[in-house]
């Protein structure tokens, strides 16, 4: 398996509208072109806009290919420019990709 994390620093005041979209669109997309969320989290001390989430490939080459279909879906693209209309939600996304450790109880 391979893990993605990814954190995303919400500009202030998006973040529930970034939750919303994540929950009532994203995550259906995501399992349409066969991407496995693991989970999201937001942060209980310190930054108040963050949002941080973990996705499952079987391998980079499912990574490639799910986020590449993901990326390229017309209904996705609109969806995206509907909930943005008021301006971008996120400033900087940082993301990397994991592999567990042969000891790691999540394989």
């Amino acid at each position: 398996m391979l893990y993605e994390l990814r954190v995303y620093d919400v500009i202030p005041g998006k973040l529930q509208a970034l939750n919303d979209r994540f929950a009532n669109i994203t995550t259906g997309f995501f399992k349409k072109h066969g991407i496995t969320v693991v989970g999201f989290w937001t942060d209980e001390v310190g930054a108040s806009n963050r949002l941080t989430y973990m996705l499952a490939f079987k391998d980079l080459a499912h990574r490639e290919q799910a986020w590449g279909a993901f990326q390229k879906d017309p209904d996705w693209a609109r969806a995206r420019v509907e909930t943005e209309r008021d301006g971008p939600m996120v400033a900087r996304v940082h993301n990397t990709l994991m592999r567990p450790t042969g000891y790691s109880p999540m394989q």
